[in-house]
């Protein structure tokens, strides 16, 4: 699934964005995992310092993304110039690795999502940002994550089964922002399906001493899976962008539909077919029309969900 190669992601982040100081690999779980690395990035007029008791500037929102790549590769440094021109429109921008699939299951993967969020909750004023406008985002597999750590928060059952009932960094998250993003994980099991059925086992987490009783089919195991089947009373809004050119076009107008039917607040960018830049994680190509349109409504999403109150 992850089909940028390294010299496409050199090319994605050509013309470094000015105006933004970067804070790069800080060790939010403490532990020296080399795959628990966040990157922090501030306008460099609100930097460290430059925040404070001093001149009373007001905290700015902070947007936490995790990247793309098929749950099992990936690099945050593939969407660098991407979030950092979030952060120089004036927001705080964390931008997340995690623990890969293969060696490391779906529990772990929140399990990291949820020590980065709570380093950002106990670090993020330091670098201008307020940990309580927080919005949360991703692409592709990143953007699955994302949305089902947000859908973590509302439901004991999934805390639960994904052994997170303990030490859970359990947010008020204003806002989702999902590109391309896994959201349905029945569509393993349709006619010609995009991806296996092995996807399902390989994240789905193994019985352990924190929820010893995980022995389920592979129809509930994608259940738990599917952030389709979690939108709780308590869901933030939601600004999804897809492409008819996407493999998950079908399951995100499926999710469009059922936060709507849940009275989610939801945005959308939606191109069809004709659209030939659009296909998966197109978003993260700067150089595309398609994708600086969805960079603007971006900024302008989190900016919108951030300054209601709470």
């Amino acid at each position: 699934m992850f089909l940028i190669q390294r010299s496409e992601v050199r090319r994605m982040n050509e013309e470094p964005v000015e105006g933004v100081l970067h804070t790069d690999d800080i060790d939010y779980a403490g532990d020296g995992h080399p795959e628990h690395r966040l990157d922090v990035m501030a306008p460099a007029a609100v930097a460290p310092g430059g925040v404070g008791a001093a001149d009373d500037r007001p905290l700015l929102p902070v947007y936490v993304y995790f990247h793309g790549g098929g749950w099992t590769s990936g690099d945050k440094s593939t969407v660098t110039k991407y979030c950092a021109h979030q952060a120089a429109t004036g927001m705080v921008v964390v931008n997340v690795n995690y623990r890969r699939a293969g060696r490391f299951q779906m529990d772990h993967q929140l399990q990291d999502a949820s020590a980065a969020v709570g380093w950002v909750r106990g670090n993020i004023s330091v670098h201008g940002g307020d940990p309580d406008r927080l919005v949360l985002g991703g692409d592709s597999a990143g953007g699955h994550i994302a949305a089902l750590f947000t859908a973590t928060s509302d439901s004991p059952e999934l805390r639960a089964h994904f052994g997170m009932a303990r030490g859970h960094a359990a947010p008020r998250v204003r806002g989702l922002v999902l590109h391309c993003s896994a959201v349905d994980f029945s569509m393993f099991f349709a006619r010609a399906p995009i991806l296996g059925r092995g996807f399902v086992r390989l994240l789905h987490p193994r019985s352990s001493a924190s929820a010893p009783d995980r022995r389920v089919s592979l129809r509930k195991a994608a259940a738990y899976l599917s952030p389709i089947e979690w939108i709780g009373p308590g869901h933030p809004a939601v600004f999804v962008t897809t492409s008819a050119r996407d493999y998950f076009y079908e399951s995100n107008l499926r999710f469009v539909e059922r936060l709507r039917a849940a009275l989610v607040p939801v945005e959308t960018i939606i191109y069809g077919s004709e659209n030939a830049n659009t296909r998966h994680t197109w978003q993260q190509n700067y150089r595309f029309p398609e994708s600086q349109n969805v960079w603007q409504r971006v900024t302008t999403f989190v900016n919108s969900v951030t300054s209601q109150t709470a």
